[in-house]
């Protein structure tokens, strides 16, 4: 188990938080309990065998998405792993089709042909949930070399989990970005288990995951993702990093999963005791926290606060009625959205040359 590290400094000062107008802190609110009614609906109708393939939830984890997600700008991009619905949500993806993609419905926002770990919008600057283990970080290195080549100020956000760190392609891509000098904050949720190994059992490091980046010339910090003034707060020092000097930065997230790995996950209690999990749902919880601490700053009261909840219930329990209701892609529809030039019939289609001139 990961404990979080504790928050020694009030982060809601900090430039980017004090800023905040009420109505924007209410605004992470929603988001927050958006992901978890989606969630909880989804995982409803997933027991029901109406949602097939994996599920891989986030519930416990959401301060992570909003609080970094809440930072981007025009120029700036995401990339995740599989675990991509909060990230999706964020990015302004709406809960409809998000929804209907998890049932491989034609209405999803992939056609149907994606599923629970393959949403994206790139009219959003989001590029997807990927279920290769580590195979987003080399992605999102190209995104962010598009971006200092274009000469455009902004950077890529680029999300794993503490089981991708000893992946290959993710050294790999810490080599370029440092030689490169490449916008880029690779951004380590760590739940503490990867997949159902604990950290300690999985991973060999010295202070933190994190403090690796150090073997590439690279800087890092570590994050209570418990508290969102904080994940906020380092996460605009690192994006600002990359914006203005076109440096990487590694952020390690300390947070956690109430679920398994996912839904299929048959011995999540068994490699975490049941009294760890509660203990994180009781003192730990991203959500509640936020709730009380914006109902102590007197930015709303708890009434309200439960009619935010109702609605986002409200929002994701209709989404799974449309989505149960929906139809499923045609056998033709197999062939489309394989190749953007053979759906647009363009010349490099016709000719059969999609990737090479001669």
């Amino acid at each position: 188990m990961m404990e979080s590290p504790p928050t020694q400094l009030d982060f809601s000062k900090s430039k980017i938080n004090a800023s905040l107008t009420n109505e924007e802190k209410i605004g992470l609110f929603r988001e927050m309990v958006r992901i978890r009614r989606f969630e909880q609906a989804a995982l409803k109708y997933y027991v029901k065998d109406e949602i097939g393939g994996f599920l891989h939830l986030y519930i416990g984890q959401e301060s992570v998405a909003v609080g970094t997600i809440s930072l981007c700008g025009d120029h700036d991009h995401v990339i995740t792993a599989y675990r991509c619905h909060a990230h999706a949500l964020c990015v302004g993806m709406e809960m409809n089709p998000s929804m209907a993609e998890l049932f491989g419905k034609a209405t999803g926002a992939s056609k149907g042909k994606g599923g629970s770990m393959h949403l994206f919008a790139p009219d959003k600057n989001f590029w997807g949930g990927h279920g290769i283990v580590a195979g987003q970080t080399p992605l999102g290195l190209g995104l962010a070399y598009g971006l200092k080549y274009k000469e455009l100020e902004g950077c890529c956000l680029c999300y794993l989990g503490d089981g991708a760190v000893n992946q290959g392609a993710f050294h790999e891509s810490l080599n370029i970005a440092a030689l490169f000098g490449l916008p880029v904050v690779y951004i380590i949720e760590n739940n503490g288990y990867s997949m159902g190994t604990s950290q300690e059992r999985s991973s060999s490091f010295k202070g933190c995951l994190a403090q690796r980046a150090e073997g590439y010339d690279m800087d890092w910090d570590l994050v209570n993702g418990e508290d969102i003034y904080e994940v906020r707060a380092k996460t605009h020092i690192a994006m600002e990093r990359a914006r203005k000097e076109s440096k990487p930065t590694v952020l390690e997230i300390a947070t956690y999963r109430y679920y398994g790995h996912s839904v299929a996950d048959a011995n999540q209690k068994k490699y975490r005791s049941p009294e760890e999990i509660e203990n994180y749902k009781t003192y730990h919880d991203p959500t509640r926290l936020w709730r009380r601490k914006l109902i102590d700053e007197g930015v709303f009261t708890d009434e309200e606060a439960d009619v935010i909840d109702k609605q986002a219930k409200s929002d994701a329990d209709n989404a799974a009625k449309l989505a149960q209701q929906a139809e499923p892609p045609t056998v033709d529809s197999i062939f489309e959205d394989v190749y953007w030039e053979t759906d647009n019939n363009t010349e490099a289609s016709n000719t059969g040359r999609h990737f090479f001139n001669d």
